[in-house]
């Protein structure tokens, strides 16, 4: 299973560690992926994602999973995301 984000595809990013005597040793920084189930209210179904923790907060914010896609970017999207985001806009648009 990929490191990635669905919803922003926010992966693990690479830097250093550094010790007191200067030495740098590489290391990864992982994001911090949760599965949770979000429920859409126009499709009136929940779709399970693996997704980070400031996505879940992004969505929050933007009032629910049908706010957030239909301003999430497709480039970010992961499949399944992408799939669910195309039922929406045509649940909105009928």
């Amino acid at each position: 299973m990929a490191r990635r984000c669905e919803l922003t595809g926010k992966g693990p990013m690479s830097g250093n560690n550094v010790s007191h005597a200067k030495n740098r040793t590489r290391r990864r920084f992982l994001p911090n992926l949760q599965d949770v189930t979000l429920q859409s209210d126009v499709l009136g179904r929940s779709f399970k994602f693996r997704i980070s923790n400031a996505a879940l907060r992004t969505v929050d914010h933007r009032g629910g999973l049908d706010a957030f896609m239909a301003k999430a970017k497709d480039a970010e999207l992961s499949d399944g995301a992408l799939k669910v985001k195309k039922e929406i806009s045509k649940a909105t648009a009928a």
